[in-house]
């Protein structure tokens, strides 16, 4: 066992007594030791409930014969980050959950790891750890959030952000927001739609690091809480077979990952952490990958924001599992990778019945034939960017307009709000990219913003940034190069025409070369955002969004 590093033997005394300073009995230090990531805190409504799964956990931990050892890890709130200074703070805490897990299973030789994240960064952030550190690790997360209710209709924090927008709009008023406010979120958990924190959920179910039913159940279900003595109970199992996260999150399992994603219709965000991932275990991972898997995959799901269906639904529908049979029927996926279960990915799925073809539509009558995320490339995107198509109006699928070029997140959002964007405008929103935010932020008010104002079917929005799961519409990000580092989106000026084209993955800028020329002669990088800092320090080291906003150290 690593933990015999400090546990055993005439050497490890000092260690022993500090185990004993502790509380720990001789007995527990004769067990394998098994760290408990738990992200719980108190500023995070989808984080708030993982001290619960965190003692069950520990349970079963004991019940299986091991002892649970709880370590945290951080989050952020994209939410209450969203929309200041704080959205810097998010992508960048990937790394930062990713690093002190990294640190913290190593410096204390942990036997094995069960993850315990909810929101946002911490699932690929622990995903990345569990790749480093590679012990036998599971992960079980904290559950969605139910939606809410409001006038009737079943709403969640993306109609929230898109209340303030129609009460700027003057179509809606105070009062409505008021009711918004309080009862889109009704519960603890990942917030309701297949935002992103709810779309990794799903994908640690396909790259077979979470347990079926792992992305679904919702938080306030007892169902929930077994889950998590099961999980506890399982990665012992995972020890004494010695099955680690090396062995079950092959490439095969990032591809298909990355299908079930199209399938579902995830977040555009999870075409940052999947590259990220993939990189953690060696993998090259273009994002080009994803449109020829979109091409051959139908997209069986519209969650919110793309459609009137929330997680709760997607669960009694029979979950992740009863999506990826149906894609089996099309042979889509490796069915022979490894997972938690100790079990193949096709011998979990086998017999998972689709109970609500209205929520997961049937593999021969999807949404569409292609799948809910597309790559778009141009001359104003030589390296790509991404858009959410299933969450795209038909009319906006084509669509050329001028350019309304902004500096920053917030310069777009007074303009809107101002009623100074026209039906048929392409909103352009740069030095928001992981070197230029710093941090990449999310798009989230000004795509919300465009909605609330009525223009969602006529307004396009492109930026080096990126999105929440929560916008809809023809939102464009991770355009890359990003504008700090030269690339083409710093370019635009007002008035010029873009051609977005999704159907042919086209994304254009419609200036003669010569012109583009001169002006990339002309081009002088902007003074940096921050100077100081993590931020800083992370701005030095960042990739561009099309290769995950990974880290790289200069040599």
């Amino acid at each position: 066992m690593r933990s015999d590093t400090v546990t055993k033997g005439v050497q490890q005394a000092p260690h022993r007594s500090l185990f004993n300073a502790l509380g720990y009995t001789k007995e527990e230090l004769e067990r394998p030791l098994v760290g408990v990531v738990s992200s719980y805190n108190e500023i995070v409504p989808g984080h708030m409930n993982l001290d619960k799964i965190t003692e069950a956990v520990k349970m079963g931990v004991s019940m299986a014969g091991g002892t649970p050892v709880m370590v945290p890890a951080i989050a952020v709130c994209d939410g209450i980050a969203m929309g200041h200074i704080g959205m810097k703070y998010s992508l960048v805490t990937r790394d930062l959950i990713a690093d002190s897990t990294e640190a913290l299973a190593m410096a204390h030789q942990f036997d094995a790891l069960v993850m315990i994240p909810n929101c946002d960064k911490n699932v690929p952030g622990l995903l990345m750890a569990a790749a480093r550190i590679n012990v036998p690790t599971i992960f079980v997360s904290g559950g969605p959030m139910l939606a809410g209710h409001v006038k009737g209709q079943k709403r969640s924090l993306s109609s929230m952000f898109e209340a303030v927008g129609a009460c700027a709009a003057g179509t809606m008023t105070e009062e409505d927001v008021c009711e918004f406010e309080k009862n889109v979120c009704p519960t603890c958990g990942s917030c309701s739609g297949m935002y992103t924190a709810n779309s990794m959920n799903c994908l640690t179910e396909v790259l077979g690091m979470g347990l079926p039913g792992n992305g679904t159940i919702p938080a306030v279900y007892s169902e929930r809480i077994r889950l998590a003595k099961h999980a506890g109970m399982k990665v012992m199992e995972l020890l004494e077979k010695n099955i680690r996260p090396r062995d079950i999150m092959t490439e095969k399992a990032i591809l298909n990952a990355l299908t079930v994603d199209m399938a579902l219709g995830c977040s555009t965000n999870s075409m940052l952490h999947l590259p990220a991932i993939a990189h953690e275990i060696g993998m090259d991972f273009e994002i080009d990958f994803a449109n020829g898997i979109s091409a051959k995959t139908p997209n069986l799901c519209h969650l919110a924001p793309a459609g009137p269906t929330y997680m709760e639904d997607l669960n009694e529908a029979g979950g992740v599992s009863a999506v990826m049979n149906e894609l089996n029927k099309k042979n889509l996926l490796n069915t022979d990778c490894m997972t938690v279960t100790g079990k193949t990915l096709g011998e979990n799925i086998s017999g998972c019945v689709n109970r609500d073809p209205e929520v997961i539509r049937p593999v021969d009558n999807p949404y569409s034939e292609t799948g809910g995320l597309a790559v778009l490339k141009g001359n104003l995107a030589p390296d790509g960017s991404v858009v959410k198509r299933s969450a795209v109006v038909d009319e906006m699928l084509v669509h050329e307009g001028p350019a309304r070029v902004f500096e920053c997140e917030e310069d777009a959002i007074e303009a809107i709000k101002g009623g100074k964007i026209q039906p048929g405008d392409v909103v352009v929103i740069r030095y928001e990219g992981p070197k230029g935010g710093p941090g990449m932020r999310e798009m989230l008010n000004p795509t919300s913003a465009i909605a609330g104002m009525g223009l969602g079917s006529s307004v396009a929005l492109i930026t080096d940034g990126r999105f929440s799961g929560a916008s809809r519409g023809a939102s464009i990000g991770h355009v890359s190069p990003e504008a700090a580092v030269g690339g083409p989106i710093a370019l635009v000026e007002e008035g010029d025409i873009i051609k977005i084209n999704i159907p042919e993955l086209k994304l254009e800028l419609d200036v003669p070369e010569e012109e583009l020329a001169d002006r990339k002669s002309r081009w002088q990088p902007k003074e940096p955002n921050v100077k100081t800092g993590y931020l800083a320090r992370y701005a030095s080291m960042v990739t561009s969004g099309n290769r995950g906003a990974i880290l790289e150290i200069s040599r």
